[in-house]
C-alpha cells in the first residue's frame, strides 16, 4: 500500500513539474514574441542601428517591438553601407505612415499590419507581386522599377492620388477608384488597360507598352495623356475637352481628330506612318505641335 501510495505521488509531482515547465517556457515564449521583433536582414538591422531607432545598437536580429512601434518614418533607401534583402520584421512598425526603400534587392513585403501607411514608396527592388489590401490610408504608391506582374487592392485605397507602376512586367491593368489623379505606367508589356472607372485621372503616363486600343471616354478630368510608342490604331477624344498635352507618336493610327480638344497646347503625333492628316477645328491654335513631314494639320481630312 505505501508503495502504492509512493508511485501515486511520485506520478503526480511529475505531471505538476511537466505543467510548471511548460508553462514556464510558454511565459519565455509569450514573453520574448511580446518584446522582440525578429530582423533577419543585417542590411536592415544596420539601418536601424545607425538612425537610433534599434535601441540596443547591436546587430543580434532583434530589436524592440517598442522601439518599432514609435516610429512614423523609415526611410531606407539604399545606402553604401547596407544593402536590404528581407524586410521581415516591417510588420512590428504598426505606427508607420511613410516607407521609403529604393534600390534594394527586396522580392517582397508583407504590409499587413502597417495600416497606418499613407506614402509607400519601393522603387528599384525585385517585387514581383504586391498586396496593399489592408493599406486603405495611402495617398502615394511608387513601385516603379521592380519585377512587377500582379498588383492587388487597388481598389480599396480610398485616398490614392498617385500611383506609379512604370517599368515593371504588367501584361494588364484595371484599376476602379475615384481618388486616383496620377497614373504612371510606362514601359511594361501592356495589351490590356481599364480605367474606365477611374474618373478622376488627370495625369497618364502609358508610354512605351503593347496596346492597340484605349478607352478614356470616361476620363473627362484627363489633362495630360502620354501614350506614345505603342500600337494605337484609334482612339476618340471627343470627351476629354480638358486636354492640354497629349503624346501619341510612335503608333499605328490612321486617322485622329482633335477638334473637340481645344485647351491642347501640346501634340506629338509624329512617326505614325499610315496618318497623313490630323483632324483640327477651323481657328483651333495648338501652341507645340510636332509632326512627321507627310503629316498636316487640317480641318478637313478624307
Amino acid at each position: 500500500m505505501y508503495k502504492d501510495f509512493f508511485v501515486g505521488t511520485a506520478i503526480q509531482i511529475a505531471i505538476i513539474i511537466t505543467i510548471l515547465i511548460t508553462s514556464c517556457s510558454r511565459n519565455d515564449t509569450d514573453s520574448y514574441e511580446n518584446q522582440y521583433l525578429d530582423i533577419p536582414d543585417s542590411g536592415f538591422e544596420a539601418i536601424l542601428i545607425k538612425e537610433g531607432i534599434d535601441s540596443d545598437g547591436i546587430l543580434n536580429q532583434r530589436m524592440l517591438r517598442k522601439d518599432a512601434s514609435e516610429v512614423s518614418v523609415l526611410d531606407l533607401n539604399f545606402s553604401s553601407e547596407a544593402v536590404i534583402s528581407d524586410l521581415t520584421g516591417i510588420e512590428g512598425f504598426v505606427g508607420l505612415k511613410k516607407l521609403s526603400a529604393t534600390q534594394q534587392e527586396i522580392t517582397g513585403i508583407d504590409l499587413t499590419h502597417n495600416t497606418l501607411l499613407d506614402t509607400l514608396v519601393l522603387s528599384g527592388n525585385y517585387i514581383s507581386n504586391i498586396d496593399i489590401s489592408n493599406n486603405l490610408n495611402l495617398v502615394l504608391l511608387d513601385v516603379q522599377s521592380n519585377q512587377l506582374s500582379a498588383i492587388n487592392g487597388l481598389s480599396k485605397a480610398a485616398h490614392l492620388k498617385e500611383l506609379n507602376l512604370s517599368f515593371n512586367e504588367l501584361e494588364e491593368f484595371s484599376i476602379e477608384n475615384e481618388t486616383l489623379e496620377i497614373l504612371k505606367i510606362s514601359n511594361n508589356l501592356l495589351h490590356s488597360f481599364d480605367v474606365k472607372r477611374s474618373i478622376n485621372l488627370k495625369n497618364i503616363l502609358l508610354t512605351t507598352n503593347e496596346l492597340t486600343s484605349a478607352d478614356f471616354s470616361t476620363n473627362v478630368e484627363l489633362e495630360t495623356l502620354l501614350i506614345s510608342d505603342n500600337k494605337i490604331q484609334n482612339i476618340d477624344l471627343e470627351h476629354n475637352t480638358g486636354l492640354t498635352h497629349l503624346y501619341i507618336s510612335s503608333n499605328s493610327l490612321t486617322d485622329l481628330d482633335v477638334g473637340n480638344n481645344q485647351e491642347l497646347i501640346d501634340l506629338k503625333v509624329d512617326r505614325n506612318p499610315n496618318l497623313n492628316c490630323i483632324k483640327i477645328q477651323s481657328g483651333q491654335n495648338i501652341p507645340n505641335v510636332s509632326i512627321s513631314e507627310y503629316q498636316e494639320l487640317n480641318t478637313s481630312c478624307e
